[in-house]
């Protein structure tokens, strides 16, 4: 185990991997859609870690870090948006639970 954790591909794999597990994990359990952009922040962020890890391993560095760049733009764009969607459901529904708001009627 330590021979592997030698390589820093390796170690950034592992926090890939890492991120992902917390990130679904977190999408399984949570109910709150504010909370749920949240973890998806978590899961763009395993998306991005992984991009540079795979720039860095195919040798070309600069492309993996302008994907990641703009992974991190367009997923900020979508995070604004559904947090001010989660606020305005929580402030009309006074829930943010989505099976709360799943069974609505109206």
């Amino acid at each position: 185990m330590a021979a592997f954790l030698q390589n820093p591909l390796n170690v950034f794999a592992l926090g890939v991997l890492g991120l992902l597990g917390m990130g679904i994990y977190g999408l399984l359990i949570t109910r709150n859609m504010i909370k749920m952009v949240a973890v998806l922040q978590i899961l763009v962020k395993s998306a991005v870690l992984a991009l540079v890890l795979a720039g860095k391993a195919g040798g070309n560095i600069n492309l993996g870090q302008s994907l990641a760049a703009t992974v991190i733009v367009s997923d900020t764009i979508v995070a604004v948006i559904g947090l001010a969607l989660g606020v305005q459901i929580q402030r009309r529904f006074g829930t943010a639970d989505l099976k709360e708001i799943a069974t609505l009627k109206g």
